[in-house]
């Protein structure tokens, strides 16, 4: 109710008006069988071929105005119904684009998938039903029973008996179908969940021949989603034999007993055919209610889902009065800081402290689950530090503004993301207001001008969705070029020269000089040649700061810095630096 109540609420006036639409056609509807029972007991009875046509004539016009107001009531709560799916849909959307890592891990991507499609439009399935179907159910039920006890009040107990014993058992049927349902909704996120993971690594799976594998958990989670709905459907299935056992019993029960009052003449034979008109009405309200109420189990469950994603504030919110950094020189603090995730053992980061200035570099540096994606994570405010302070410009990044801090930010991912459109799409994704010129000249010092300007089309070539038609490497390249556009205070690195061989990635670096010489520069490296030129290396384990300094320091004063370049001295020419970034 919360999220038909949040969500309704502004189309209050096409609610109503589909509302009186309904009881208009309802009101239309209980007067047919009246001027029916009039044309047998006046007409056929006595043989009055004028009062046929004559009432016949009235009955089109009334059927006329049932079908308008009926088409109307269809056209305007069809209009509630979708735009209350557009609506809910948009509102998932905006909270969960402004999800923390942390909420985003905390649904997963399928489950959030499936929460704005499959149980949108689950909800969104019953406000139309409702609108169409449902809103003109109790004009019609309430309606015929006042008319059939005008008809006939002494076969009235025929209804009193059968609506109670109807409604029993669909409250037994819709109890037993609110678990199932929401069982399905959970087979489908696992349905999804199996799909994107088989998707996103088809290329381990094929690696290592688990295609049967693979497949064979798909048809298990595939065939647990096909049970569970079965049994919600053959729940559901329940329902409209149980009306029409009661709408056939009650119809004999009619024609039994109203055989006898038409036998001793205390009823008419029009009287009799327009009861049992109403009855069919009636129970036919009470089966388009009951289709209703099959839909309800799911789409309740489906809203809980949609209300659990609402609900969710992110841990990650802007101060009530954030402060706009004062101009002056770029700069990056850490003072102190500590992260941990909710029900960790141990911190992933304790007291990280460092400050870097305008036109200095950063590179980062440490094992696997050292802690360095966490320290990026935390100068984007994907997540926010447990304790300490990180600070962009001189103001702590969590009194900033999101759109402010961001701005000030260009990162680049090990693993780039390129979006479906074109190059020119994906550069100006950085800065809409760049100029060719501009993208050219950032296309050339990330190394990516010669295989842009070889596409069909340059700038306007195809980019597919995750930029699959190019290759790793191209990928990192159009993501440096993407983070060069934007020409922002603090470019951040993560690792994301990996798949550039070490000819390309000099050349990038030695390029990258001139763009970052009055910015701060963030590089998180596996590979020793990429950060020995950097102003400050802080070398990380198992997120402690174990070493912080210039190469020639920590090769002095830090075992673990000088393992990491032992390891890897092979891969070197000698001791001799590769050209990096602010040389």
């Amino acid at each position: 109710m919360r999220l038909l109540t949040a969500t309704l609420g502004r189309y209050r006036r096409v609610l109503i008006l589909v509302a009186v639409f309904q009881a208009l056609q309802s009101f239309a509807g209980l007067v047919l069988p009246r001027l029916n029972a009039d044309i047998i007991d006046k007409g056929v009875r006595t043989g009055d071929d004028g009062y046929i046509v004559r009432m016949g004539g009235w009955m089109l016009v009334v059927s006329l105005v049932q079908v308008g107001f009926s088409v109307a009531a269809v056209r305007w709560g069809s209009r509630a119904a979708m735009g209350f799916g557009r609506d809910t849909r948009a509102s998932v959307f905006r909270r969960v684009n402004g999800f923390s890592a942390r909420e985003v891990a905390r649904f997963g991507a399928p489950s959030l998938i499936t929460r704005i499609t499959n149980d949108v439009q689950q909800v969104q399935m019953l406000v139309l039903m409702t609108c169409t179907l449902l809103l003109g159910a109790p004009f019609t039920a309430v309606g015929g029973l006042w008319m059939a006890n005008r008809e006939e009040a002494s076969l009235s107990w025929i209804l009193l008996v059968a609506i109670p014993l109807l409604a029993v058992a669909f409250i037994g049927i819709i109890s037993r179908m609110v678990p199932t349902f929401r069982l399905v909704q959970e087979r489908i996120d696992r349905i999804n969940t199996i799909l994107r993971e088989q998707l996103t690594g088809i290329r381990v799976v094929r690696a290592f021949a688990r295609e049967p594998e693979e497949t064979a958990r798909f048809a298990v989670a595939n065939e647990q989603l096909t049970a569970t709905s079965l049994r919600g459907g053959r729940l559901m299935a329940l329902m409209f034999p149980t009306v029409t056992i009661g709408m056939n019993l009650s119809s004999v029960a009619v024609v039994w007993f109203g055989a006898d009052q038409i036998a001793a003449g205390r009823m008419g034979v029009g009287s009799l055919v327009a009861y049992l008109t109403y009855l069919t009405q009636i129970l036919m309200s009470v089966m388009m209610a009951s289709y209703i109420m099959a839909l309800l189990p799911r789409a309740s469950v489906s809203a809980e889902r949609i209300m659990e994603v609402l609900d969710t504030e992110s841990s990650v919110v802007e101060t009530g009065a954030p402060v706009t950094p004062a101009e002056g020189p770029a700069s990056l603090e850490f003072e102190s800081v500590s992260f941990a995730y909710p029900g960790a053992g141990k911190p992933v980061l304790r007291d990280v402290t460092f400050r870097v200035d305008a036109g200095q570099v950063l590179a980062v540096v440490g094992g696997t689950g050292s802690g360095k994606t966490s320290l990026v994570n935390l100068v984007s405010r994907l997540v926010d530090a447990t304790d300490g302070t990180v600070r962009v410009d001189g103001t702590d990044v969590r009194e900033m503004p999101l759109s402010d801090l961001w701005s000030r930010l260009g990162v680049v991912h090990q693993k780039p993301y390129l979006f479906s459109g074109t190059v020119r799409s994906n550069l100006l994704f950085g800065r809409p207001e760049a100029t060719e010129d501009e993208m050219w000249e950032a296309l050339r010092a990330s190394e990516a001008a010669d295989f842009v300007a070889a596409l069909e089309g340059g700038l306007d070539a195809a980019v597919s969705q995750a930029g699959t038609n190019f290759s790793g490497g191209q990928r990192q390249r159009l993501s440096i070029a993407r983070a060069l556009v934007r020409r922002p205070r603090v470019y951040v690195f993560d690792d994301s020269f990996s798949a550039l061989d070490t000819a390309t990635d000099a050349r990038v670096r030695a390029a990258l000089a001139r763009w970052t010489r009055d910015a701060v520069t963030v590089v998180v490296a596996q590979r020793v040649s990429t950060v020995l030129a950097a102003d400050l290396i802080l070398v990380l384990e198992d997120g402690e700061v174990v070493g912080l300094g210039r190469h020639d320091e920590l090769m002095a004063d830090c075992p673990t810095y000088a393992e990491i370049v032992d390891s890897q001295r092979t891969a070197l020419v000698g001791d001799m630096p590769v050209a990096g970034v602010g040389e």
